[in-house]
């Protein structure tokens, strides 16, 4: 393993995070190990969320005044460090969102639009309710048909059954990189080529992988990679998705209300371009600007020595 992981010093992350300083039961030390569920706060993130709220709160986007512009830059900034935490190409792919589960929403209900009877959606065995619900609710509206890739009894996906649920009749494969029920770590590459091979479209939930290892989204060659701001050091309330552009252009919006709109009238509405389209109502700009600073923490120490760590 690369040196980077014994030199990884844990005792002074542990004091980056005031929760973990309580005693419990009499004294003793809190010790947290309900990750997967959601995260503890570095005082980063406290602290920069405070500030948000004391000195820089503001609408953005839509004022002139030196506080909403000025929060319109550390927002938008803030996607900018989603775009590089994942590798992105533009950041105008990231769409801001309250986390995976709404992300995973949207890419549904927006792919809904374009299923039809017969269509096939895939998921796998070992998806959260957040990466299944949405596409049963979008085969019911479309008369689609909802597949699974089986697991084996050591809790793998079972990746020879992938030329059988994997069909041309597949229009979308989504799969989460690691269960948050057993840790099992998918090997995406095979399930994207077996896609691809169809002309289908890939949805990688990211929840539990984007804190323990690195994300090339390029590199993944998925078309969408959806994560929570809560299970990676942020605040509660905020995600993101990223998507291809050409797939958020293709898809239609997810809500309709202010910021989303280039021009309305009553008798029709066009929309604002990427990421606006997708992102209706005043925005959780604490909470964008909180998953930024809480995304630099991670990338400070470099998730590829975090992965090491954690691997040793």
């Amino acid at each position: 393993m690369p040196e980077t992981s014994l030199s990884f010093d844990v005792a002074r992350l542990r004091a980056d995070f005031p929760i973990l300083q309580r005693t419990v039961y009499d004294g003793k030390p809190l010790v947290y190990l309900d990750n997967a569920a959601t995260t503890q706060k570095p005082q980063a993130v406290l602290d920069r969320l405070a500030a948000y709220y004391a000195d820089e709160n503001a609408n953005v986007h839509r004022g002139v005044h030196f506080l909403s512009a000025d929060g319109t830059e550390n927002y938008e900034e803030a996607r900018r460090t989603v775009q590089r935490f994942l590798g992105a190409e533009h950041a105008h792919e990231v769409v801001f969102t309250r986390g995976t589960t709404e992300a995973i929403n949207l890419v549904a209900s927006g792919f809904a639009s374009l299923l039809a009877e017969g269509d096939e959606i895939v998921v796998s065995a070992l998806e959260h309710h957040a990466n299944i619900v949405p596409w049963q609710l979008a085969a019911q509206r479309t008369g689609a048909r909802l597949r699974v890739i089986p697991t084996l009894d050591s809790g793998d996906l079972d990746l020879a059954a992938l030329d059988e649920v994997i069909t041309e009749r597949t229009k979308l494969v989504a799969v989460t990189h690691t269960s948050n029920a057993l840790g099992t770590v998918v090997p995406l590459a095979p399930i994207i080529e077996a896609a691809r091979s169809v002309g289908a479209a890939v949805l990688i939930d990211g929840a539990q992988a984007a804190p323990h290892t690195p994300v090339d989204v390029q590199a993944l060659g998925a078309d969408f990679f959806v994560f929570s701001g809560h299970k990676t050091f942020g605040p509660t309330g905020i995600g993101a998705l990223w998507g291809r552009e050409a797939w958020l252009e293709r898809l239609p919006p997810y809500q309709g209300g202010g910021d989303m709109i280039d021009q309305v009238t009553f008798e029709g509405t066009t929309f604002a371009g990427l990421p606006a389209k997708f992102e209706a109502g005043t925005p959780h700009v604490a909470g964008g600007i909180g998953l930024g600073t809480a995304l630099d923490y991670l990338l400070e120490d470099g998730m590829d020595a975090i992965a090491a760590y954690e691997h040793d």
